[in-house]
């Protein structure tokens, strides 16, 4: 599909230089243009491609001063943030790029599940019995929605995602290929001969709106009760969150964590690559972990930043990485001291 030069600046409410007339069905960088793609320029590094570029419509910041004029079979449309004119358009790109409806077969839809209007169900797609899919959501092909399940309106499980029974899923969630939600939590007890009973995970996890979810990323349904993650929440590929645990509003977490059971977590928090949180523990609002740190105690005080394994305030951390780093120096110099006392005897 095309769209011309005076469609994306009514969009924007941007204003042309050259041809409004002109049109693009692609997108490119601007040091790739190509005819009849769309780029944009917000980067002062990259003034120089917008002399070069081949792309057939370029937006820029209302303020960029050119040098010389631009390609002849370029369109210039001129707006007050290019970068933020551009991402809204990839947006709105990538949504009409993914918009798909109807039910797909062979998949299986329980007679007892309700189906909202303007779903897409993709191929091999089971859906149990009594669950509810809500409005315009999508589900790709070969996921699992369980018995009991609800899906809110315009969220998005792309393809392989399992979504086990009694898991709730809010609205305008996206949730990434081959998560898990809802699978048990790890949860033994050992026994008189040494071995261990599994104890049964009988709650269910609740995922309010606007979340997103990585790839590959597993959510444990409680023992009893629900495993929580709040309204905004944005959690990376290959992060594992246990049983009962409770993730704050508009916290996120990056890949490679891992989060034990029964933490609370609360708002606005951001938790780096590769962390570790021990479980039982209460992680303050606005909390910052550094990546690849082990938080093995709560934090109480809001907005701290924490560093390291065992983790503790970042300035402390610092203090203290500018001495064990020199350890051996400091090593090699003792052992001169030791070799000179012994001498002098």
């Amino acid at each position: 599909m095309e769209f011309s030069a005076q469609q994306i600046a009514d969009l924007l409410n941007g204003s042309i230089e050259g041809d409004a007339s002109t049109t693009v069905n692609n997108l490119s960088k601007i040091e790739e243009g190509a005819s009849k793609t769309l780029s944009f320029l917000a980067n002062p590094q990259y003034t120089n491609y917008i002399y070069e570029t081949d792309a057939s419509i370029v937006i820029v910041n209302e303020t960029l001063v050119l040098e010389r004029p631009v390609k002849n079979t370029c369109t210039l449309i001129r707006v007050e943030n290019a970068y933020e004119s551009f991402a809204k358009l990839l947006e709105l790109y990538n949504q009409f790029k993914g918009h798909k409806v109807g039910i797909e077969q062979p998949s299986f839809i329980s007679d007892s599940a309700q189906i909202g209007e303007g779903v897409y169900i993709g191929a091999f797609v089971y859906v149990g019995q009594r669950s509810k899919i809500g409005k315009n959501v999508k589900i790709y092909p070969n996921s699992f929605i369980g018995d009991d399940c609800v899906i809110g309106d315009d969220t998005t499980l792309f393809a392989g995602v399992k979504v086990y029974q009694e898991c709730k899923i809010g609205s305008n969630c996206t949730i990434h290929a081959g998560a898990v939600i809802g699978s048990d939590g790890f949860g033994f007890a050992p026994n008189a001969d040494n071995n261990y009973h599994k104890v049964p995970q009988i709650g269910n996890v609740v995922i309010e709106d606007y979340v997103e979810i990585g790839a590959n990323t597993a959510i444990d349904r409680a023992t009893l009760g629900s495993t929580f993650i709040r309204k905004g929440v944005k959690l990376d590929n290959l992060i594992q969150i246990a049983h009962n645990v409770e993730i704050g509003e508009n916290t996120v977490i990056a890949g490679l964590s891992a989060v034990a059971g029964s933490s609370k977590i609360g708002k606005n928090c951001m938790l780096g690559g590769q962390t570790g949180i021990v479980g039982h523990l209460k992680i303050a609002d606005g909390t910052k972990v550094a990546g690849q740190s082990g938080v093995g105690h709560s934090i109480e005080k809001p907005n701290e930043i924490v560093q390291g394994s065992p983790a503790f305030g970042i300035g402390d951390y610092k203090r203290s990485y500018v001495l064990f780093k020199n350890l051996p120096k400091l090593n090699d110099r003792l052992r001169d001291l030791e070799k000179k006392m012994n001498a002098s005897q």
